[in-house]
Protein backbone atom coordinates (compact mmCIF):
# COMPACT_ATOMS: atom_id res chain seq x y z
CA UNK A 1 0.00 0.00 0.00
CA UNK A 2 1.30 3.46 -0.85
CA UNK A 3 2.13 5.81 1.97
CA UNK A 4 0.18 9.05 2.26
CA UNK A 5 1.65 11.82 0.17
CA UNK A 6 3.26 14.78 1.79
CA UNK A 7 1.32 17.97 1.10
CA UNK A 8 2.56 19.12 -2.33
CA UNK A 9 4.44 22.43 -2.57
CA UNK A 10 4.48 23.21 -6.27
CA UNK A 11 6.00 26.63 -5.78
CA UNK A 12 9.24 28.38 -6.50
CA UNK A 13 12.04 27.75 -4.05
CA UNK A 14 12.05 31.29 -2.66
CA UNK A 15 8.38 31.08 -1.70
CA UNK A 16 8.96 27.74 -0.04
CA UNK A 17 11.69 29.26 2.11
CA UNK A 18 9.52 32.16 3.24
CA UNK A 19 7.14 29.70 4.88
CA UNK A 20 9.97 28.58 7.14
CA UNK A 21 11.78 31.88 7.56
CA UNK A 22 11.23 32.11 11.30
CA UNK A 23 12.85 28.68 11.74
CA UNK A 24 15.77 29.35 9.40
CA UNK A 25 16.67 32.71 10.92
CA UNK A 26 16.95 31.26 14.40
CA UNK A 27 19.58 28.71 13.36
CA UNK A 28 23.25 29.24 14.08
CA UNK A 29 26.18 27.88 12.13
CA UNK A 30 26.94 24.40 13.38
CA UNK A 31 29.14 21.47 12.50
CA UNK A 32 26.17 19.99 10.61
CA UNK A 33 25.82 23.15 8.55
CA UNK A 34 29.53 23.11 7.79
CA UNK A 35 29.08 19.55 6.51
CA UNK A 36 26.14 20.77 4.44
CA UNK A 37 28.23 23.51 2.82
CA UNK A 38 30.89 20.96 1.89
CA UNK A 39 28.25 18.65 0.43
CA UNK A 40 26.74 21.52 -1.58
CA UNK A 41 30.16 22.53 -2.86
CA UNK A 42 30.75 18.95 -4.01
CA UNK A 43 27.29 18.91 -5.64
CA UNK A 44 28.00 22.17 -7.48
CA UNK A 45 31.28 20.85 -8.85
CA UNK A 46 29.70 17.58 -10.00
CA UNK A 47 26.79 19.32 -11.71
CA UNK A 48 29.28 21.27 -13.81
CA UNK A 49 30.58 18.08 -15.46
CA UNK A 50 27.67 17.37 -17.82
CA UNK A 51 25.29 19.13 -20.20
CA UNK A 52 23.14 16.03 -20.68
CA UNK A 53 19.84 16.40 -18.82
CA UNK A 54 19.55 12.77 -17.77
CA UNK A 55 23.13 12.66 -16.44
CA UNK A 56 22.70 15.99 -14.64
CA UNK A 57 19.57 14.87 -12.83
CA UNK A 58 21.13 11.51 -11.97
CA UNK A 59 24.09 13.33 -10.38
CA UNK A 60 21.71 15.59 -8.46
CA UNK A 61 19.66 12.66 -7.19
CA UNK A 62 22.74 10.69 -6.11
CA UNK A 63 24.22 13.62 -4.19
CA UNK A 64 21.01 14.87 -2.57
CA UNK A 65 20.26 11.42 -1.18
CA UNK A 66 23.18 12.04 1.21
CA UNK A 67 21.17 14.96 2.63
CA UNK A 68 17.54 13.82 2.37
CA UNK A 69 16.23 10.21 2.36
CA UNK A 70 14.82 10.26 -1.18
CA UNK A 71 13.59 7.22 -3.06
CA UNK A 72 12.68 8.70 -6.43
CA UNK A 73 12.88 11.73 -8.71
CA UNK A 74 10.49 12.73 -11.46
CA UNK A 75 11.18 15.61 -13.86
CA UNK A 76 9.60 17.00 -17.00
CA UNK A 77 10.18 19.99 -19.25
CA UNK A 78 7.46 20.44 -21.84
CA UNK A 79 9.41 22.96 -23.92
CA UNK A 80 12.02 20.36 -24.90
CA UNK A 81 9.71 17.32 -24.62
CA UNK A 82 11.93 15.80 -21.93
CA UNK A 83 10.78 13.49 -19.13
CA UNK A 84 12.79 11.43 -16.67
CA UNK A 85 11.97 9.23 -13.70
CA UNK A 86 14.54 7.71 -11.36
CA UNK A 87 13.34 5.18 -8.79
CA UNK A 88 9.81 4.22 -7.78
CA UNK A 89 7.66 7.34 -7.62
CA UNK A 90 5.54 6.64 -4.55
CA UNK A 91 5.41 7.64 -0.91
CA UNK A 92 5.59 11.21 0.39
CA UNK A 93 6.41 13.78 -2.29
CA UNK A 94 7.34 17.42 -2.61
CA UNK A 95 7.02 19.28 -5.91
CA UNK A 96 8.72 22.36 -7.30
CA UNK A 97 8.17 24.56 -10.34
CA UNK A 98 11.74 25.46 -11.20
CA UNK A 99 12.71 28.78 -12.78
CA UNK A 100 15.82 30.90 -13.34
CA UNK A 101 15.77 34.59 -14.30
CA UNK A 102 12.12 34.26 -15.27
CA UNK A 103 12.68 31.21 -17.47
CA UNK A 104 10.69 28.05 -16.72
CA UNK A 105 13.04 25.14 -16.05
CA UNK A 106 10.45 22.44 -15.64
CA UNK A 107 8.61 20.55 -12.93
CA UNK A 108 10.50 18.49 -10.35
CA UNK A 109 8.98 15.98 -7.90
CA UNK A 110 11.01 14.26 -5.21
CA UNK A 111 9.72 11.23 -3.34
CA UNK A 112 10.61 9.93 0.11
CA UNK A 113 9.51 6.91 2.12
CA UNK A 114 8.75 9.17 5.07
CA UNK A 115 7.64 12.72 5.77
CA UNK A 116 10.37 15.29 5.07
CA UNK A 117 10.57 17.72 7.98
CA UNK A 118 11.25 21.43 7.51
CA UNK A 119 14.99 21.33 8.39
CA UNK A 120 15.53 18.71 5.69
CA UNK A 121 13.44 20.73 3.24
CA UNK A 122 15.77 23.66 3.89
CA UNK A 123 18.73 21.47 2.95
CA UNK A 124 16.90 20.18 -0.11
CA UNK A 125 16.14 23.70 -1.31
CA UNK A 126 19.76 24.72 -0.78
CA UNK A 127 20.67 21.82 -3.06
CA UNK A 128 18.08 22.95 -5.61
CA UNK A 129 19.82 26.34 -5.71
CA UNK A 130 22.91 24.49 -6.93
CA UNK A 131 20.89 22.75 -9.64
CA UNK A 132 19.22 25.75 -11.28
CA UNK A 133 22.11 27.23 -13.27
CA UNK A 134 23.47 23.88 -14.59
CA UNK A 135 19.89 22.84 -15.40
CA UNK A 136 19.35 26.02 -17.41
CA UNK A 137 22.55 25.36 -19.36
CA UNK A 138 21.57 21.75 -20.01
CA UNK A 139 18.16 22.84 -21.34
CA UNK A 140 19.78 25.41 -23.63
CA UNK A 141 22.14 22.71 -24.90
CA UNK A 142 19.23 20.33 -25.53
CA UNK A 143 17.33 23.05 -27.39
CA UNK A 144 20.38 23.75 -29.57
CA UNK A 145 20.83 20.06 -30.36
CA UNK A 146 17.14 19.67 -31.17
CA UNK A 147 17.24 22.70 -33.47
CA UNK A 148 20.29 21.34 -35.31
CA UNK A 149 18.47 18.05 -35.98
CA UNK A 150 15.12 19.49 -37.06
CA UNK A 151 13.82 20.59 -40.44
CA UNK A 152 12.80 24.24 -39.92
CA UNK A 153 9.81 24.10 -42.31
CA UNK A 154 8.01 20.94 -41.21
CA UNK A 155 9.37 20.30 -37.71
CA UNK A 156 10.31 16.75 -38.76
CA UNK A 157 13.84 15.49 -38.19
CA UNK A 158 16.43 16.41 -40.82
CA UNK A 159 18.81 14.10 -42.67
CA UNK A 160 21.46 14.29 -39.94
CA UNK A 161 18.87 13.19 -37.39
CA UNK A 162 17.75 10.39 -39.71
CA UNK A 163 21.31 9.05 -40.00
CA UNK A 164 21.61 9.02 -36.19
CA UNK A 165 18.26 7.26 -35.77
CA UNK A 166 18.99 4.64 -38.44
CA UNK A 167 22.42 3.96 -36.96
CA UNK A 168 20.85 3.39 -33.55
CA UNK A 169 17.94 1.30 -34.82
CA UNK A 170 20.01 -0.94 -37.10
CA UNK A 171 22.48 -1.56 -34.29
CA UNK A 172 19.60 -2.56 -32.00
CA UNK A 173 18.28 -4.80 -34.75
CA UNK A 174 21.62 -6.61 -35.04
CA UNK A 175 22.02 -7.00 -31.28
CA UNK A 176 18.51 -8.11 -30.39
CA UNK A 177 17.31 -9.66 -33.65
CA UNK A 178 14.34 -7.32 -33.80
CA UNK A 179 13.00 -6.01 -37.08
CA UNK A 180 13.21 -2.39 -38.16
CA UNK A 181 11.59 -1.04 -41.33
CA UNK A 182 11.62 2.24 -43.19
CA UNK A 183 9.07 3.88 -45.45
CA UNK A 184 10.20 6.36 -48.08
CA UNK A 185 7.40 8.72 -49.13
CA UNK A 186 7.30 11.15 -52.04
CA UNK A 187 4.49 13.63 -52.67
CA UNK A 188 2.88 13.10 -56.08
CA UNK A 189 2.91 15.91 -58.68
CA UNK A 190 4.61 18.26 -56.22
CA UNK A 191 6.39 20.29 -58.93
CA UNK A 192 3.04 20.92 -60.61
CA UNK A 193 1.61 22.11 -57.28
CA UNK A 194 4.51 24.55 -56.80
CA UNK A 195 4.45 25.79 -60.41
CA UNK A 196 0.69 26.27 -60.50
CA UNK A 197 -0.11 27.58 -57.03
CA UNK A 198 3.23 28.86 -55.77
CA UNK A 199 5.79 27.76 -53.22
CA UNK A 200 3.60 28.86 -50.31
CA UNK A 201 1.07 26.21 -51.33
CA UNK A 202 3.88 23.67 -51.60
CA UNK A 203 5.17 24.57 -48.16
CA UNK A 204 1.65 24.28 -46.71
CA UNK A 205 1.30 20.82 -48.27
CA UNK A 206 4.59 19.68 -46.75
CA UNK A 207 3.65 21.01 -43.30
CA UNK A 208 0.25 19.35 -43.42
CA UNK A 209 1.79 16.05 -44.55
CA UNK A 210 4.43 16.11 -41.81
CA UNK A 211 1.73 16.70 -39.19
CA UNK A 212 -0.39 13.89 -40.57
CA UNK A 213 2.58 11.49 -40.52
CA UNK A 214 3.27 12.21 -36.85
CA UNK A 215 -0.39 11.63 -36.02
CA UNK A 216 -0.46 8.30 -37.87
CA UNK A 217 2.63 6.83 -36.20
CA UNK A 218 3.43 5.49 -32.74
CA UNK A 219 5.51 7.51 -30.31
CA UNK A 220 8.50 5.20 -30.91
CA UNK A 221 8.40 5.77 -34.68
CA UNK A 222 10.23 8.70 -36.27
CA UNK A 223 9.57 11.11 -39.16
CA UNK A 224 12.35 12.78 -41.16
CA UNK A 225 12.33 15.12 -44.12
CA UNK A 226 14.73 13.50 -46.56
CA UNK A 227 14.79 16.42 -48.96
CA UNK A 228 12.39 18.35 -51.19
CA UNK A 229 9.04 16.56 -51.06
CA UNK A 230 10.43 13.30 -49.68
CA UNK A 231 10.05 11.93 -46.15
CA UNK A 232 11.56 8.87 -44.49
CA UNK A 233 9.74 7.08 -41.67
CA UNK A 234 11.69 4.80 -39.34
CA UNK A 235 9.49 2.13 -37.76
CA UNK A 236 11.05 0.57 -34.69
CA UNK A 237 10.51 -3.17 -34.05
CA UNK A 238 8.37 -3.47 -37.20
CA UNK A 239 8.58 -6.22 -39.81
CA UNK A 240 7.80 -6.09 -43.52
CA UNK A 241 4.10 -6.98 -43.36
CA UNK A 242 3.37 -4.53 -40.53
CA UNK A 243 5.30 -1.77 -42.35
CA UNK A 244 3.16 -2.32 -45.46
CA UNK A 245 0.01 -1.96 -43.35
CA UNK A 246 1.31 1.31 -41.90
CA UNK A 247 2.26 2.56 -45.37
CA UNK A 248 -1.21 1.82 -46.76
CA UNK A 249 -2.84 3.59 -43.82
CA UNK A 250 -0.67 6.65 -44.45
CA UNK A 251 -1.33 6.58 -48.21
CA UNK A 252 -5.09 6.55 -47.60
CA UNK A 253 -4.86 9.33 -45.01
CA UNK A 254 -2.91 11.60 -47.38
CA UNK A 255 -5.40 10.88 -50.17
CA UNK A 256 -8.12 12.19 -47.84
CA UNK A 257 -6.06 15.30 -46.98
CA UNK A 258 -7.32 18.38 -48.86
CA UNK A 259 -5.31 21.58 -49.13
CA UNK A 260 -7.24 24.85 -49.31
CA UNK A 261 -5.58 27.31 -51.74
CA UNK A 262 -7.65 30.44 -52.20
CA UNK A 263 -11.12 29.19 -53.09
CA UNK A 264 -9.88 25.81 -54.33
CA UNK A 265 -9.56 22.51 -52.52
CA UNK A 266 -6.60 20.49 -53.77
CA UNK A 267 -6.44 16.74 -53.17
CA UNK A 268 -3.00 15.46 -52.24
CA UNK A 269 -1.48 12.03 -52.76
CA UNK A 270 1.82 10.28 -52.20
CA UNK A 271 3.73 7.22 -53.36
CA UNK A 272 5.50 5.05 -50.80
CA UNK A 273 8.23 2.41 -50.77
CA UNK A 274 8.87 0.06 -47.83
CA UNK A 275 12.03 -1.83 -46.93
CA UNK A 276 12.92 -3.96 -43.91
CA UNK A 277 16.49 -3.98 -42.65
CA UNK A 278 18.64 -7.02 -43.44
CA UNK A 279 21.52 -7.59 -40.95
CA UNK A 280 24.09 -7.93 -43.72
CA UNK A 281 23.30 -4.63 -45.45
CA UNK A 282 24.49 -1.08 -44.88
CA UNK A 283 22.30 1.88 -44.05
CA UNK A 284 22.76 3.15 -47.62
CA UNK A 285 21.64 -0.23 -48.99
CA UNK A 286 18.46 -0.08 -46.90
CA UNK A 287 17.66 3.43 -48.14
CA UNK A 288 18.42 2.41 -51.73
CA UNK A 289 15.96 -0.51 -51.57
CA UNK A 290 13.24 1.71 -50.14
CA UNK A 291 13.95 4.29 -52.85
CA UNK A 292 13.69 1.64 -55.57
CA UNK A 293 10.34 0.48 -54.17
CA UNK A 294 9.14 4.09 -54.07
CA UNK A 295 9.97 4.69 -57.71
CA UNK A 296 8.33 1.44 -58.67
CA UNK A 297 5.16 2.86 -57.09
CA UNK A 298 5.67 6.03 -59.19
CA UNK A 299 6.11 4.02 -62.39
CA UNK A 300 3.03 1.93 -61.63
CA UNK A 301 0.79 4.99 -61.51
CA UNK A 302 1.46 6.92 -58.23
CA UNK A 303 -0.66 6.99 -55.07
CA UNK A 304 0.51 3.44 -54.42
CA UNK A 305 2.77 1.51 -52.04
CA UNK A 306 5.40 -1.01 -53.03
CA UNK A 307 7.50 -3.28 -50.82
CA UNK A 308 11.17 -3.90 -51.57
CA UNK A 309 12.32 -7.45 -52.05
CA UNK A 310 14.72 -8.87 -49.46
Amino acid sequence: MLADKQTPSTVDIGSARIRRLDISCSKTLSTGQYGLSERLRHLTLRLQTSLELDRLLEFFFEEVRHLVPLRALSYRHLGTDFQLQIGEANGFDVSYSLSHSGNCLGELRLFSSRYVADPLLDQLENALDCLLFPLRNALLYRQAVQASLKDPLTGAGNRAAMVQALTRETELSRRHCQAVSIIMLDMDHFKHLNDTYGHQAGDAALKATALLLKEQLRNVDMVFRFGGEEFVLVLSNTGSEAAAVVAERIRAAIQNLFLLVGDKQLQLSASLGCATYQPSESQDDLLRRADQALYQAKRDGRNLIRVASA
